[in-house]
């Protein structure tokens, strides 16, 4: 008997690409969708052998999952719908509810299947939050000093929680808790992505935070490592950052995506935001807006060392890619660095006070750049 697995969150990019992709994974049998949704568009037959593939509509708060559970007799569970945006609606407390409360249905069935043998959460590195004071780079071990207060990132803390606490409750399940930096790719479908699609980047004036990538090429390949035995001298079990190598200032993303961007105060930024959101334009949250000010980078030398597994696209690469399949902005990207390397050659190291405190200020981490009074 081979393996079976199931996908929470099937109807969104992520959930779709890692069902089509694990497959095609030698011992595995079957892979059961699960999501409140159908998919937009039919899953896609794999090229060559593949296992066959169940969907079941169905909301992980009801407790049709255990039926499922039982009736497919799955012993890996993959769940990936825990998201920042809700499928049809984009009420905030809809959206808690089934982060949360879905997760501790599905934990709550997991328990009761003795099938069940192993587990994975997708989770985000949002749990360590965004602040001012921050350690220049997370590990794992670190507790954040000033935790995520609501959003998104406080559903993926009390995700996290339940998850331990399951592992606790069923040692013999094999936990993986996958903290991924923000996923990018020619169709990724997150957030962030909408706000770099925006013509205009409203930027908070004196600040340029460092950011952090993962290619959803990445994504999908460490999730089929999480599900699979680990290789020798490798454990796949425990808490590990997925990000690529490197960091990215927001002024080097708009750059490269040729967009000029619209330095604002932050309590300006803060109402386009809120106006934003009240018009469906983008959904711009607080904890977005965290990291746009102060940004967040965390060590992936686990990921490598422990899990086994290097990313194949670093930072910048991934939002190469991602910026390929973006429309053209208002500014050709090489126009835009010709002009600014021009700048930094006329003004030099003695030039104006803004041009040498913004290169002082990118080689120190979670610094706000501040105006010479």
């Amino acid at each position: 008997m081979g393996v079976v697995v199931l996908v929470t969150g099937v109807a969104r990019h992520l959930g779709a690409r890692f069902a089509a992709e694990v497959r095609r994974r030698p011992g595995v049998d079957l892979v059961v969708g699960v999501d409140v949704q159908p998919p937009r568009s039919p899953a896609a037959e794999p090229d060559g052998p593949a296992a066959p593939y169940r969907f079941h509509q169905l909301d992980l708060r009801r407790p049709a999952l255990s039926r499922v559970l039982a009736e497919h007799q799955v012993d890996t569970v993959v769940h990936l719908s825990v998201s920042a945006t809700g499928l049809g609606s984009t009420n905030r407390s809809a959206v808690k509810e089934s982060n949360v409360i879905g997760t501790m249905q599905l934990l709550g069935a997991c328990q009761k299947a003795p099938a069940v043998r192993r587990l994975v959460v997708k989770s985000t590195t949002g749990v360590y939050g965004s602040a001012p004071r921050d350690p220049a780079v997370f590990s794992e071990r670190i507790q954040p000093k000033d935790p995520p207060g609501g959003g998104f990132a406080k559903d993926a803390a009390e995700v996290e929680g339940y998850a331990r606490g399951f592992a606790r409750r069923r040692p013999d399940v094999a936990v993986t808790v996958l903290r991924f930096a923000n996923i990018v790719g020619p169709n990724a479908d997150t957030p962030l992505s909408e706000y770099f699609a925006l013509p205009v980047l409203p930027t908070v004036l004196g600040y340029d935070p460092r950011l952090q990538f993962v290619h959803e090429d990445d994504a999908v390949a460490v999730l089929c490592r999480a599900v699979g035995e680990p290789e020798p001298g490798t454990t796949n079990t425990g808490t590990f950052n997925v990000a690529g190598e490197g960091v990215l200032l927001l002024s080097q993303c708009a750059r490269r995506l040729g967009r000029p961007t619209l330095p604002l105060l932050l309590p300006a930024v803060s109402w386009m935001a809120v106006l934003a959101r009240q018009t469906r334009l983008v959904d711009v949250s607080t904890e977005q807006l965290r990291l746009l000010t102060h940004g967040r980078v965390v060590d992936t030398s686990r990921l490598r060392e422990t899990f086994g597994y290097r990313p194949a696209f670093t930072t910048p690469e991934a939002f190469a890619d991602f910026a390929a399949a973006q429309g053209p902005g208002l500014l050709p990207p090489e126009r835009l660095a010709a002009v600014t390397d021009r700048l930094t050659a006329l003004l030099g190291p003695e030039g104006p006070a803004g041009t040498a405190t913004a290169t002082a200020t990118a080689a120190v981490p979670n610094r706000p750049r501040r105006p010479r009074s």
